[in-house]
């Protein structure tokens, strides 16, 4: 048995419909409540954390300064200069030009940083695999498509605090494109770790949603087109589920008109996962819960059945290809 749970950054409880978005919604879903940060919205850097520990940002201490990646921990040294030499409006401002026009990324702590300040996150004293959890970095030289896409996005996906959703794009139908690969390989990691039955929990992660709700604020179209995208991508993790699996999805708050909304939303395959979930701060316990709760033990590797006569078409269409 394994407990997926999957992250979908910036999913809103308001943009999914059971009758539309089947795999988003699954069994059971509800709205959540979220934390607003010192930014005035809902913020990713702060949320994530939360939700694998059950703590607010103010006892985690990963908060954000300004609404900007300030506090990243390469530029947490030159910060701590900053706060006493630059007004807090130049310091989102460099900090902006820094995530857009150089390879850093955002949201890198690494997961040492829970157990030097005893925090307990969701993944302790587990067979677990985290994938793209923002701020829960096991291995800083493991990155995968999604964060190399982030790193080189240039003018695709600028911040600019002037803008609608603090971001501009010089080309949204190309950002989508880009954003929609990232899901698409962060689910197929996902998926990856579910067949290969070697975790009880599997935590999975996209920013997909978030990215194109920043700059999709003049063509809602886009973000329709991506939230039935990925309830296909959705629905191909859902079809690697055993009888005895469980997937619950979560979301650290919406996204609407460009900018970060108050609510966040849970789903699960089954509804008791989530019958105590009313706030981010809730998650933590919830999948604590439900692991103690249910034999979540790995079992070994199935092997997928092929048939004889299955076996014989892909030789035929080798032979064809001139391969045998």
């Amino acid at each position: 048995m394994t407990l997926v749970v999957l992250g979908i950054d910036a999913l809103d409880p308001e943009l999914v419909d059971s009758d539309v978005h089947s795999n988003l919604t699954l069994g059971a879903y509800k709205s959540i409540e979220t934390i607003v940060s010192v930014a005035g919205e809902p913020s990713t850097h702060e949320l994530w954390p939360t939700i694998i520990t059950g703590l607010p940002p103010s006892e985690h201490g990963l908060q954000l300064d300004d609404g900007v990646a300030w506090e990243n921990p390469l530029l947490r040294a030159g910060s701590r200069a900053a706060d006493h030499l630059l007004p807090k409006e130049i310091q989102s401002r460099i900090g902006a030009w820094l995530l857009t026009n150089t390879s850093e990324d955002a949201f890198r702590e690494h997961a040492t940083y829970y157990e030097e300040h005893d925090l307990s996150t969701v993944f302790d004293g587990r067979k677990a695999k985290a994938i793209g959890v923002p701020n829960y970095v096991v291995n800083p030289d493991d990155e995968d498509r999604e964060h190399l896409l982030r790193q080189r996005m240039g003018d695709l996906f600028e911040r600019d605090s002037d803008a609608t959703g603090g971001h501009t794009s010089a080309d949204p139908v190309e950002f989508y494109e880009q954003c929609m690969e990232m899901g698409m390989v962060r689910i197929a990691r996902t998926r990856r770790a579910l067949r290969s039955r070697q975790y009880e929990l599997v935590f999975g992660y996209t920013s997909a949603l978030d990215l194109i709700g920043h700059v999709s604020y003049d063509d809602p179209g886009l973000q329709r087109d991506a939230y039935n995208e990925m309830d296909d991508f959705v629905g191909e993790l859902v079809g690697d589920l055993n009888s005895e699996d469980d997937l619950l999805l979560v979301s650290d708050h919406g996204l609407q008109g460009g900018l970060h909304t108050e609510e966040a939303i849970v789903a699960a395959t089954n509804s008791e996962i989530i019958e105590g979930i009313k706030s981010v701060t809730d998650i933590h316990a919830a999948v604590e819960e439900t692991l103690d709760r249910d034999d979540y033990t790995p079992s070994a590797r199935e092997r997928p059945e092929r048939s004889h006569e299955s076996g014989e078409a892909v030789r035929e269409q080798l032979e064809d290809l001139g391969y045998m």
